[in-house]
C-alpha cells in the first residue's frame, strides 16, 4: 500500500511563503488525483487543491486562488504558498484517489492521507 509523507510546515510571518512537499512510496499503480487538505484548528477538515495524473489539470480552492500552486516533480508532490494569511494556519495533509474528475474528488474518495505537517501563520 502506498505511502504519503508531508514536510515542510513551519511559522512564517503574515505575508511570508512556505513550500509544502508529499513525498509519495510503495504505490503499486500509479494514483488518478492528489491533493492537499487542510484542517485550521477548531474546524473541518477542507480541500485546498487537487492536481490529475493524466494531464496535470488543477484545481484550487477560491480562499487560496492566486497565492498557491500545487506541483508535482518525481515521486513529490509540492504545494507553494505565498502571501499567508493568518486564516491559512491549520494542519496540511495530502492525499492520494484512484478516482479522477473535472474538479477535486470529495474527501471520501481519497483513500491514502499523509500524518499531516503543522503550518502557523502568525499576524
Amino acid at each position: 500500500q502506498g505511502r504519503l509523507v508531508e514536510s515542510g510546515g513551519g511559522l512564517v510571518q503574515s505575508g511570508g511563503s512556505l513550500r509544502l512537499s508529499c513525498t509519495e512510496s510503495g504505490f503499486t499503480s500509479a494514483w488518478s488525483t492528489i491533493a492537499w487538505f487542510r484542517q485550521p484548528p477548531g474546524k473541518d477538515r477542507e480541500r485546498v487543491s487537487c492536481m490529475r495524473n493524466d494531464d496535470d489539470r488543477t484545481h484550487y480552492a477560491d480562499s487560496v486562488k492566486g497565492r498557491f500552486t500545487i506541483s508535482r516533480g518525481r515521486g513529490t508532490v509540492y504545494l507553494q504558498m505565498d502571501s499567508l494569511k493568518p486564516e491559512d494556519t491549520a494542519v496540511y495533509y495530502c492525499a492520494a484517489s484512484d478516482f479522477v474528475s473535472d474538479i477535486c474528488p470529495p474527501q471520501s474518495y481519497f483513500e491514502t492521507w499523509g500524518q499531516g505537517t503543522q503550518v502557523t501563520v502568525s499576524s
